[in-house]
């Protein structure tokens, strides 16, 4: 919990620099557009610094602190950590690595050369009267701006509500950033050392999750780094995890356990299942890409970390225009103890998730066990 920096505790310095401060930590903050609730970019920063402003994530982008692509999804990422997203971007630009537009060279040049004498743009911009093919299908000038984008061609200097603006690199990147590309051994060493720094200890297969040809590298670095003393082997449950020397020490640090959190799916706590199950027994599933007849829990399910596990889960739908948080279904976990302690938790959690929604009044429908009585402020 303490790597994940959570639940957060006391901090120095302005609001903006500890939002700074947390996705510099984790490595990467996944960017979602689902919005039942306040998106997942803002709900994951804001578990981890109570000051959260959602203006913070534009001003930093603005500022070069911070800038968009492509973790194991759709992300912010610090910019201190620019060269290690070169790889990846070299690797699509000379076709060793499939992108799921192919390239349209003809119409990326023409998008380059009006974005070169215009200026900044965004995808719709560029007119297009065809007709799109299928739900998940894209104008073709915007096929051509996310090629370019994933090549590394083109950077988001900032967006326009949730529109990337699109802009050549060389005039959003900031004076001074090192552009040098890494090596393989280099760039396998540091996404082994970002995933454990975040996540305290890892199983081979984690370290490498979602990374594409560097399964190898990987394995083989961390091997190395074991061997120089780099990593440690620890042992849990049976399994072969790795952690960072100073990992162990946190061990020592006091977690603060009352403390309830409110998690979105995307979290980086919680953004690996099989990670969730192995080391909390939590069999989650995110349920709203499935037809509603087939969910056991409800549309966008949050989980609930409590006391260094994860307790119960909440489907939750914020409503801007009534100002009503629903709490469509809240389920317990059927090990729960305490429950008296973890509902007046959940309470005072609940009142700061709904202000942090938009919302002034919450709704609860419906719970599991359905004689849980959770005593609210409002």
């Amino acid at each position: 919990m303490l790597s994940q920096r959570l639940p957060p505790v006391k901090q120095t310095g302005s609001a903006i620099s500890a939002t700074l401060s947390a996705i510099e930590h984790l490595g990467y903050i996944q960017i979602d557009t689902i919005s039942a609730v306040q998106r997942a970019h803002h709900h994951t920063l804001w578990s981890r610094n109570p000051r959260y402003q959602q203006h913070h994530l534009d001003q930093l982008v603005r500022d070069s602190q911070v800038f968009e692509y492509w973790s194991h999804a759709a992300s912010y990422l610090p910019m201190r950590d620019y060269r290690f997203s070169l790889p990846r971007k070299k690797a699509i630009a000379s076709g060793a690595l499939g992108h799921w537009y192919k390239p349209d060279h003809k119409l990326m040049n023409l998008v380059l050369k009006r974005i070169t004498n215009e200026g900044p743009l965004k995808a719709k911009d560029f007119v297009y009267t065809g007709k799109k093919v299928g739900v998940w299908e894209s104008k073709p000038a915007k096929r051509a701006l996310e090629v370019l984008f994933q090549q590394g061609q083109l950077m988001s200097p900032h967006r326009e509500g949730f529109h990337k603006v699109y802009d050549l690199t060389e005039r959003v990147l900031p004076s001074g950033v090192d552009t040098t590309l890494p090596d393989t051994e280099e760039y396998a060493r540091f996404l082994i050392t970002r995933y454990l720094r975040a996540n305290g200890l890892g199983l081979a297969s984690e370290i490498s999750y979602l990374t594409r040809n560097m399964k190898q590298p990987i394995a083989d670095a961390r091997e190395e780094m074991v061997s120089e003393g780099e990593l440690i082997p620890v042992g849990v449950n049976g399994k072969a995890y790795y952690a960072l020397p100073g990992s162990l020490d946190l061990l020592d640090k006091p977690l603060a356990r009352r403390r309830l959190k409110i998690l979105s799916p995307f979290d980086n706590l919680v953004i690996q299942r099989k990670r969730m199950q192995d080391l909390f027994s939590f069999d989650y599933l995110l349920e709203c890409y499935y037809p509603a007849a087939k969910r056991k829990y409800g549309y966008f399910v949050l989980p609930i970390l409590w006391k260094g596990k994860l307790v119960a889960r909440v489907d939750c739908k914020a409503d801007r225009k009534t100002k009503v948080l629903h709490v469509k279904h809240l389920a317990l976990e059927s090990g729960l103890k305490l429950v008296d302690a973890f509902a007046l938790a959940l309470s005072t959690e609940l009142e700061l998730f709904t202000k942090f929604n938009g919302c002034n009044n919450v709704q609860i429908h419906r719970t599991t066990p359905n004689n849980f009585k959770l005593r609210l402020a409002n």
